[in-house]
């Protein structure tokens, strides 16, 4: 069984666009960065992107939890 957040994303990514397309581009961004991570060794401007991607899925992550807390207020109160 899954467990209460997980099925609440799962909700969400069925019936709400912006957190579909937020969780979309936050995959994209670990799929990024999971190849930059592979190399042994990364450029400076490979490095910098490095930071802007990790910064960028960070602020993509509240998003998605900010989402998540408005969703859970509305539906507990």
């Amino acid at each position: 069984m899954e467990n209460p957040q997980d099925e609440l994303k799962a909700h969400l990514m069925a019936t709400s666009e912006e957190f579909r397309e937020l969780a979309t581009q936050h995959a994209q961004y670990h799929k990024s960065l999971e190849e930059l991570e592979a190399k042994h060794h990364l450029t400076e401007e490979e490095q910098v992107e490095e930071v802007r991607l990790k910064k960028q899925k960070l602020r993509l992550k509240d998003q998605m939890n900010a989402i998540l807390g408005r969703y859970k207020a509305q539906h507990v109160a």
